[in-house]
C-alpha cells in the first residue's frame, strides 16, 4: 500500500487515499520502533522497496548556466518546500528508525542498503527543502556508523559531489549538511592519518573555499579543517599554503 505514490501538486486530489496512506505509514513507524525480533530478509527487501518508491525521485532541475548562476543568490532565494512532505517526512522517520534499530542486522541489511541505495540518498542532498536535508544528514551518518563496509564508498562519493560543485556547477544545496557529517567522520580518523584522508583535505576541502557562495557552508568547512589540524599539526602548513593558493587564483 505504501509503495503507491500520490500527486501532491494538486492538494484536492486523492484526499481520502492520501490520508489512509499517511495513517498506515504512522502505524509502520510505531511498529518499527517497538519490534523485538530481528528483521528477516523478506522484510528488509520490502522495507527498502517502499522507501525507494517514496524517496527516490528526480529533484526539480536547477539551471547551471553561468548567466543564471550570476543572478542566483542562495541567501536571497526562497527555498522551495517539498509538496509531498506530509508523506515523505514519515518515510524518512521510518528509514531512520530502521537503520538505527538494534533489530536490523547490518550484515544482512547491506544487501539492500547497498551502494546504489546510498548513491540515490546522496543525490537527494541537493533538495531545496532543508527539512529533507536534515533527515538525510542524520540517516547517512547512521548508515556510515552502522555499515562499516560502506564507509570508503560514502567518502569517495561525497568527494565526487564536491569536485563537481567546485569545478563545474558551483551550485548544490547540501554542501553544509555533507560537511557536517564529515566533521564527525574526520574526528574519528585513526592516527597516523591515511594518505587518502590527507588528499581529501588537499583536493576537496581546501578548494571548497574558492566557491562563490562559500558563506553558506563556511562554518562547517572550518570545523572539518580544524579537525584535520588537531589530528596532525603538521597539516597546518598544508592548509595555509593551500588557502593562499586558492586566494591568489581569486
Amino acid at each position: 500500500m505504501c509503495c503507491v505514490v500520490f500527486d501532491f501538486s494538486d492538494p484536492a486530489k486523492n484526499l481520502k487515499e492520501k490520508d489512509i496512506k499517511r495513517q498506515t505509514l504512522h502505524e509502520l513507524v510505531d511498529y518499527i520502533s517497538t519490534v523485538t525480533s530481528k528483521f528477516n530478509e523478506i522484510a528488509m527487501q520490502e522495507i527498502t522497496r517502499m522507501v525507494a518508491a517514496n524517496l527516490f525521485r528526480t529533484l526539480p532541475s536547477m539551471n547551471h548556466d553561468n548567466k543564471i548562476l550570476e543572478m542566483f543568490d542562495p541567501e536571497d532565494e526562497e527555498p522551495a518546500m517539498e509538496p509531498a512532505w506530509s508523506h515523505l517526512q514519515i518515510v524518512y522517520d521510518f528509514l531512520l528508525r530502521f537503520v538505527a534499530s538494534s533489530e536490523t542486522d547490518a550484515k544482512l541489511a547491506k544487501r539492500y542498503i547497498d551502494h546504489s541505495f546510498v548513491l540515490r540518498l546522496l543525490d537527494l542532498f541537493d533538495s531545496e527543502d532543508q527539512r529533507e536535508r536534515e533527515y538525510l544528514k542524520t540517516i547517512l551518518h547512521r548508515i556510515y556508523g552502522k555499515f562499516m563496509v560502506h564507509r570508503p564508498f560514502i567518502r569517495k562519493e561525497i568527494n565526487n559531489i564536491f569536485y563537481i560543485f567546485i569545478f563545474e556547477t558551483q551550485r548544490h544545496n547540501g554542501v553544509a549538511e555533507m560537511l557536517e557529517i564529515l566533521g564527525s567522520v574526520i574526528n574519528g580518523f585513526a592516527l597516523p592519518l591515511k594518505e587518502e584522508h590527507k588528499l581529501f583535505l588537499l583536493r576537496a576541502l581546501i578548494p571548497l573555499h574558492k566557491a562563490k557562495f562559500v558563506s553558506m557552508y563556511h562554518q562547517q568547512l572550518s570545523y572539518c579543517i580544524t579537525q584535520f589540524v588537531e589530528k596532525d599539526f603538521k597539516l597546518a602548513d598544508t592548509v595555509v599554503r593551500g588557502l593562499l593558493k586558492v586566494l591568489a587564483h581569486d
